[in-house]
């Protein structure tokens, strides 16, 4: 699990952002996830602000079973969807940090709700581990 309690984190020594990527795409999809967003952090702020920062690129990831599932207990849950994934550059590789859907949507009161986003942190630590 991740230093933070809010993700599930995995640093990939001496591992480019770039391969990093391509290898967490592969174990989303090998787990039924698919990207639908993907945001370069990095090249946004440069373009945006000016400001240089290691690379960083968030990936939107969605199972869309689990979110059929999710949006039918709760139809405003999509709010907190896709799950996002990020990879950052840091020093000796790269770091990626999974969303935990159970500290995500703490805040909605629906046991069933919680139990699905259970599973889905079982599918995202399984990604993460396989990257």
């Amino acid at each position: 699990m991740s230093p933070a309690s809010y993700t599930i984190t995995r640093l990939l020594p001496g591992t480019a952002l770039a391969d990093a990527e391509t290898r967490t795409r592969a174990a989303l999809a090998a787990a039924g996830f698919g990207v639908l967003t993907e945001i370069d952090v990095a090249a946004t702020m440069k373009k945006k602000l000016g400001r240089d920062m290691p690379g960083y690129r968030i990936l939107g990831a969605c199972n869309p079973g689990m979110a059929w599932e999710a949006i039918a207990l709760e139809p405003r849950v999509g709010a907190m969807l896709p799950c996002n994934v990020i990879l950052r550059e840091v020093e000796g590789g790269t770091e990626v940090s999974a969303v935990d859907p159970v500290a995500s949507m703490a805040g909605i009161p629906n046991q069933t709700l919680s139990q699905v986003a259970g599973l889905v942190r079982e599918m995202l630590a399984g990604v993460v581990a396989a990257i």
